[in-house]
């Protein structure tokens, strides 16, 4: 039996899953099968939207050169910043480009149904941004990367997309100063993702104004706002005012951020998102946080319930804190992450401590903690003046942890830490303690007798720990 004898609807099912199946195939996978036969270019051509059938298009020549060859169907315009890397000559790299914006600017602008854009040259970036202010009606997915000198970008009008994106279903930015982008997005309620990252100081969008355009957004997956530097603050004329009425985004289960604290409190005091699985925070360097609108979003979100397992990482220059589920390997799908951005380390403990003590939801039931830090960080990082105590601070809050697992850096000053504990402080600090866990066979003896005093109060205590290896 041979494939020809297959009835037609059973091979385009079969080309369906050949093209379809991976995501991150290239989008002109379905040219090899036209090229077969008579029979299979027939099939092809002759079920479009079964298919998906779209034609990436990179500029190599002028966009009705390349039409003209294929049935009408959706374009995707691709250019990449990283064809200079892979010795494309520059001379090549410009000619691309010049035959992707003029295609964004010819009569067949309306084919276009997605535009994956990565510039390194923001002198070239006010061509294709004129190119951009009329309504692209085909249009679904929008990614535009901007690198090189990024503080030479001009702002984008509010006539960008022709100020309407009905069709839009995932927006990523980056590094582009879009301060209008709340009303376009009043019109896009299709959007599944939207991934704003690097929002240069002149791109900044109030959290009312986000608020305000993600109100209609019923079918909002995942939600990326990342800040370039602290210097973005909220409005101080709203802070502290009653939000308007919650409201809920029944969809989105990831939210990523990066800024400063008060803006995402300001975001948080007027959305909901019940179904969330997925939050990473990313906050700035602060002296005094106050997070009751993320404690409460944490709090109402079912999908991190069954989150059991701890871990903090100390990288250089911020601190993470991740809790997961418990199950044998870390499910990156499911997380929810904090990190501070500090280059002194005693400031990331006090700031994640003072976090994890407000009370943080989930932390005073977690049964197990592991304190790692980074594989790329340097052994001069732990030169610095530490106070150890830090340790201890933010230890504190996490009164349900059994064991506890250190690298063996970290155990030298965390050992320290709790052997310096007063009566009173050895059975309060990590009350439900039962093992502590070390990387490290090199200074493990050094590490266990260090212990020995904090051992020997526990065992007084009538709550005794244990000190064994960690093999990671």
């Amino acid at each position: 039996m041979t494939i020809d004898v297959l009835p037609d609807d059973a091979l385009v099912d079969i080309f369906d899953f050949y093209i379809n199946w991976d995501p991150y195939t290239p989008p002109n996978k379905w040219r090899a099968l036209v090229h077969v036969c008579r029979r299979w270019r027939y099939l092809v051509f002759a079920s479009p939207r079964h298919l998906n059938l779209r034609l990436a298009y990179l500029g190599r020549r002028p966009m009705p050169d390349a039409l003209g060859v294929w049935p009408v169907m959706p374009v995707i315009l691709l250019s990449t910043f990283e064809v200079l890397l892979r010795g494309v000559p520059y001379s090549e790299s410009v000619r691309r480009w010049d035959n992707l914006v003029a295609a964004l600017e010819s009569e067949h602008y309306h084919h276009i149904s997605e535009i994956d854009i990565s510039e390194g040259f923001s002198l070239r970036w006010g061509r294709f941004a004129a190119a951009m202010q009329k309504p692209f009606p085909e249009l679904t997915h929008l990614r535009v990367s901007l690198y090189g000198s990024r503080d030479l970008v001009p702002v984008l009008p509010d006539s960008f997309l022709g100020g309407s994106v009905p069709h839009l279903r995932t927006l990523e930015l980056r590094s582009i100063p879009f301060p209008s982008m709340p009303k376009l997005l009043l019109s896009a309620n299709g959007l599944v993702k939207i991934t704003l990252l690097d929002i240069p100081n002149s791109g900044y969008i109030s959290p009312d104004a986000m608020a305000t355009a993600l109100t209609m957004m019923t079918r909002l997956e995942s939600l990326h706002l990342q800040f370039r530097s602290p210097r973005s603050f909220p409005n101080t004329t709203s802070q502290h005012l009653p939000p308007s009425a919650r409201f809920v985004l029944p969809a989105l289960t990831k939210l990523v951020f990066r800024g400063i604290y008060e803006y995402l409190e300001d975001l948080l005091a007027r959305i909901d998102a019940p179904l969330l699985y997925y939050l990473r925070i990313i906050f700035f360097k602060d002296l005094d946080f106050d997070v009751p609108q993320l404690r409460r979003l944490i709090g109402h979100a079912e999908g991190f319930k069954a989150f059991d397992h701890a871990e903090v990482v100390v990288f250089h220059g911020s601190i993470r804190l991740s809790l997961v589920p418990k199950t044998g390997a870390v499910d990156r799908q499911r997380q929810l992450a904090i990190e501070i951005n500090c280059a002194e380390l005693d400031l990331r403990l006090s700031s994640l401590a003072q976090l994890c003590s407000s009370p943080l939801p989930l932390i005073a039931t977690l049964e197990e903690l592991k304190i790692t830090e980074s594989k790329y960080l340097s052994s001069s990082h732990w030169k610095c003046n530490t106070d150890d105590t830090r340790w201890v601070e933010l230890l504190d809050s996490f009164t349900a942890v059994k064991n506890l697992y250190l690298t063996d850096e970290i155990a030298r000053h965390v050992c320290g830490a709790l052997r310096e504990l007063s009566r009173e402080r050895v059975t309060e600090v990590l009350p439900s303690l039962q093992n502590v866990f070390v990387d490290g066979s090199r200074s493990f003896e050094q590490i266990e007798e260090a212990m020995r005093p904090f051992v020997a109060a526990r065992q007084l205590s009538g709550r005794p720990v244990a000190i064994d290896h960690w093999r990671r």
